[in-house]
């Protein structure tokens, strides 16, 4: 297998960037990219550290992130599995990506920037949910925002298929790990049992 080793010989492969994918950035928060934002809820968060890189699916009841001004998104940590590994990268590099997506649009919208972790109770109670509230929030700076194109969508028919029939379940893939596993078990009741582990 043939290998690409330097910057040169990757430019080499492939055209000039289109006009449009360079005029596209902004370097904060348009009124365009906050409509955008704020209807989606939904994104994937992505962060590098000293274990490596991670990326997180992040979703909510309603706009995934609170725009606070151009620059500035406040993201709350909802209960999850506690493995903190974006977290653990926001400590200890801060750099992120997000990219935000809307059920039925074939764009995406990327913000590249850096994030810092805050424990304030002002803050994490701001976002109560059901009388509970995130034990942190991600504090994100924007540094770019601009919108992806829309062929990765439009090739894999994202918004327009439903193919999970005959896939493994999340028990399936915790007994692949541990042959004692009870998988249906764990299938069947965790429909009824994640929503009260939420918020």
């Amino acid at each position: 297998m043939r290998i690409v080793e330097d910057i040169a010989a990757l430019t080499a492969l492939y055209d000039k960037p289109v006009g449009a994918s360079l005029a596209k950035v902004a370097r904060h928060l348009t009124p365009l990219y906050r409509q955008w934002i704020d209807r989606s809820r939904f994104c994937v968060l992505s962060t590098v550290g000293e274990g490596g890189t991670d990326a997180s699916p992040r979703g909510d009841d309603g706009p995934v992130v609170r725009i606070i001004d151009d620059q500035t998104l406040w993201m709350p940590d909802w209960r999850g599995n506690n493995r903190l590994d974006c977290l653990r990268n926001i400590v200890t590099d801060g750099r992120v990506s997000l990219m935000f997506m809307v059920p039925g649009a074939l764009n995406v919208v990327r913000v590249n920037g850096h994030a810092l972790l805050s424990d304030d109770p002002a803050l994490t109670e701001s976002f109560s949910q059901q009388g509970k509230h995130p034990r942190s929030v991600i504090v994100i700076t924007v540094a770019e925002v601009y919108f992806q194109c829309a062929k990765s969508l439009m090739r894999s028919g994202l918004w327009s298929r439903d193919d999970h029939a005959g896939l493994p379940t999340a028990g399936d893939f915790l007994r692949e790990q541990d042959a004692g596993f009870d998988a249906e078990t764990y299938d069947l009741t965790y429909p009824t049992e994640a929503p009260k582990r939420m918020w």
